[in-house]
């Protein structure tokens, strides 16, 4: 179960004891870096004098192969490896990791103490140093960063006051709570507010010397030194091979290349009580390959661990290969609100749409005049739950009545909605008349990259029938989809619901106020806030309001009763308005797995946020149980 994360003080405590090495360990040379003989200091000066010590009993050595669609996919290692400041454990409970231990004073004031004789990849030490540098060299350089510090640092748009207290202490202080930094520091994203300074110095204009800089530059084709340092400060995107990291793997080569070689780094701060440095895997190798075939290539055994890229629809496909092939498909839950969410653009542009969208009765029409159970069925394989994009059971959060809430299939209520809307007028195929005269025909816009929401459009446009409604799916690029959208041309978008569907109360609830553009329910309101009122809409429908008003309830306490009691009124609020329109939601994650490749749970929870995809299970303690396994695949 998961359980409500402890007390920030009590936390505190504990993380410090978290931070104790084991008492007289050996530590234990990796036999990559004996056999390969990288001129390296031995293990006991490679990892922190406190390192993070897991339960971990696996034996070091061996290749991972696995599959990426594009060689720009490769990023996504930065997500599932999982390596942060504070993470959050399989409780949910955040805990340090590259720091030893943290303080937090009421959400106030956190002290962060570095672990000592920790080093980046290249061994260089990781200190205070390269808080400082991120914090005045980077954030506040307004050619790295002309918006300034990252959003998350700021409370009431007035930054922390941050201060080295020594080599490895820093601290970030506001005069007002600020609860989601903690949380954004483990999310699935990491916002790194550290850089490898000493790397990068030699990058930038205040270090180096300016002109140089300009001209390697424009041999770069690149228009200044700035935008040479953030080509080169490219931790995310794993770009640059050369630059440091504290992440179990580097990068060894960069594109163009069909294969990207991952190798482990020998300054990793975590090992096992066996004396084990992690990861126990040597080298992930990357292959570039048409996403179409994932599961054909993982059929015919071609991959060692493969999720990202094969869905709930393989797994069929997936099963048929286990036998004669040497492998196991693994199924999580996929821990997300809903998988098909229909959002009514309450900014589109179109004045009529726009009075339509925002009539909750049209809204819960909508939703009324769906047949759920059809499309599990048909979707699913009627292993799904029918309902609103929510929270999920496993969340403290959950609500069942909230998950049923104006979404069961009464089509004669649905009916009833729409004719007390005034939508009463029908042309002779039987689809209703807008007051303008138009047919009602919703344009559904997708990204069309998932079948699933494309065949569940197809079922849903002939429920709709049924109450005098016409459905019309336009698949398109995401990137002209969104802009579409922000644009306020949309009238309504179907994609997947929530990424985060097993929240604890403080976690904060951005994804559910009109906080982001992203949001297609409500683009322009999300640019608003983002803006600063300089683009986008102020919020005009109370209801709405209330949620942007919980949303500031939360974000100015750090009392976690306080924190529960408004995302609890905020999940009503959603149930209530079907501001967005969910469907089913439980899809099944496919996870393929070599035999004889151990330390994966047979089954957990697969989502973006929070679990990192495979994160939260800390694929840097996955390894081969037997030597004739290690050797991946050339």
């Amino acid at each position: 179960m998961i359980r409500f994360p402890m007390k920030p003080q009590v936390l505190a405590l504990v993380c410090s004891l978290l931070a104790l090495p084991v008492a007289a360990q050996d530590l234990q040379e990796t036999p990559f870096f004996k056999d390969n003989a990288k001129n390296l200091p031995p293990i006991a000066e490679r990892v922190p004098s406190a390192p993070l010590v897991i339960e971990g009993q696996g034996q070091p050595g061996g290749d991972i192969v696995t599959l990426v669609p594009r060689a720009r996919d490769i990023r996504y290692i930065s997500t599932y490896s999982y390596t942060r400041l504070v993470g959050y454990d399989r409780n949910l409970q955040l805990q340090p990791d590259l720091l030893e231990k943290f303080d937090n004073q009421d959400d106030k004031v956190f002290t962060f103490v570095l672990r000592a004789g920790h080093r980046w990849s290249d061994g260089t030490p990781f200190t205070a140093e390269d808080f400082r540098y991120y914090w005045e060299d980077i954030a506040h350089n307004k050619d790295l960063s002309p918006a300034g510090p990252p959003e998350f640092m700021l409370v009431d748009g007035k930054p922390p006051r941050f201060e080295v207290i020594d080599e490895r202490t820093v601290r970030y202080s506001w005069d007002k709570p600020n609860p989601r930094f903690l949380p954004q520091l483990a999310g699935a994203l990491d916002p790194a507010i550290y850089r490898a300074s000493k790397y990068l110095k030699q990058f930038h204009a205040k270090y180096a010397d300016k002109a140089a800089l300009e001209e390697k530059a424009k041999q770069q084709k690149l228009k200044s030194w700035a935008a040479l340092h953030n080509r080169m400060d490219d931790m995310k995107e794993q770009t640059n091979p050369d630059l440091p990291t504290l992440m179990p793997w580097r990068v060894t080569n960069a594109a163009p290349a069909n294969r990207f070689v991952f190798e482990r780094n020998p300054y990793y701060h975590r090992i096992d009580k066996q004396g084990h440095q992690l990861p126990y895997i040597d080298r992930i190798i990357m292959d570039v390959s048409a996403g179409g075939l994932f599961a054909a290539k993982a059929n015919a055994g071609e991959t060692d661990l493969l999720f990202r890229g094969v869905s709930m629809g393989d797994i069929p496909v997936l099963k048929e290969g286990e036998r004669v092939h040497g492998y196991k498909t693994l199924i999580w839950p996929y821990a997300r609100g809903t998988e098909l969410a229909l959002y009514p653009n309450l900014n589109t542009v179109d004045p009529v749409w726009r009075q339509l969208n925002r009539d909750v009765r049209f809204r819960r029409a909508l939703s009324l005049g769906i047949d759920r159970k059809t499309l599990n069925n048909a979707l699913l394989f009627g292993l799904g739950t029918e309902g609103n994009n929510t929270v999920v059971p496993e969340s403290p959060l959950f609500s069942a009545e909230l998950r049923t809430l104006n979404a069961q299939y009464d089509p004669a209520q649905a009916s009833r909605l729409l004719d007390e809307i005034g939508l009463t007028e029908r042309n002779g195929a039987g689809f209703r008349l807008l007051p303008d005269g138009r047919e009602l025909e919703i344009i559904v816009e997708t990204d069309g990259e998932s079948s699933l929401v494309v065949d569940g459009l197809t079922l849903i446009s002939e429920f709709w029938r049924e109450i005098g409604v016409r459905l019309f799916v336009k698949p398109q690029d995401r990137t002209v989809l969104r802009n579409r959208a922000f644009a306020g041309l949309t009238v309504m978008v179907a994609a997947p619901g929530f990424d985060n569907a097993i929240p604890t109360a403080i976690m904060p609830p951005t994804e559910f106020a009109p906080m982001r553009q992203d949001n297609y329910s409500w683009p322009k309101w999300g640019q608003y806030v983002e803006t600063k009122g300089m683009n986008g809409e102020a919020i005009d429908l109370p209801e709405a309001k209330r949620l942007s008003e919980l949303y500031d309830t939360w974000m100015a306490t750090g009392d976690e009763a306080v924190q529960d009691k408004v995302w609890r009124e905020m999940l009503r609020n959603h149930a209530e308005n079907q501001w967005v329109i969910g469907t089913v939601a439980g899809a099944l994650q496919p996870i393929v797995v070599r035999n004889g490749l151990l330390g994966l749970p047979a089954k957990a929870l697969y989502s973006w946020e929070p679990t990192a995809m495979l994160g939260l299970y800390r694929v840097d303690q996955i390894y081969w149980n037997k030597a004739a396994s290690k050797e991946a695949r050339r």
